[in-house]
């Protein structure tokens, strides 16, 4: 399994020793905060922000700080299950994509689970329809100890994303 359901202050250091961790270049990896204990990510090095899939974007006010709501397709190629997603907004950023097109981005800030690490990663709410991965892995989320071999996939495990979504496919039956 890639998350835990327990709850993780959003302070946590990296959890994993001190030698490096080496993945694949995709990889399964959880969002327990967001209520997503496995998402499909592309490891990509050549992008500095990690960046989610998200639709039904809206940014609301709660006790004076801004929220931003959104919803999250945690499988490729399978709309059925959609998950609600909150988190508290970060910063607004403009981002260049790799095709050089501009855009201001809201940024949330989230704990990643990826095998033994356990951190909390900065990432932007994108458009991703085009794309096969729903959520890309920056080389900010991956320092200080995690390197990638390109000529590896999954190198910490495959993951039954149905079977960990399986209530939300009851439950749109």
């Amino acid at each position: 399994m890639v998350a835990s359901n327990n709850s993780v202050d959003s302070n946590t250091a990296d959890n994993a020793d001190s030698s490096s961790l080496v993945v694949g270049w995709r990889e399964w990896v959880g969002l327990p905060q967001l209520g997503l204990p496995a998402i499909k990510a592309k490891v990509d090095t050549g992008a500095r922000t990690s960046a989610i899939h998200a639709r039904d974007i809206e940014r609301v006010t709660r006790d004076g700080q801004d929220w931003i709501l959104f919803t999250v397709q945690p499988i490729q190629r399978d709309t059925s299950i959609v998950r609600r997603c909150e988190a508290p907004l970060v910063d607004i950023r403009r981002v260049t994509d790799s095709g050089g097109h501009s855009a201001e981005r809201y940024f949330i800030s989230t704990v990643l689970t990826m095998g033994p690490v356990t951190r909390t990663i900065e990432m932007t709410l994108s458009q991703r329809d085009d794309m096969l991965f729903r959520m890309l892995l920056g080389r900010t989320a991956l320092v200080p100890n995690i390197q990638v071999n390109p000529a590896s996939s999954f190198s910490l495990g495959r993951v039954s994303a149905r079977a960990l979504y399986a209530e939300d496919i009851k439950g749109s039956a």
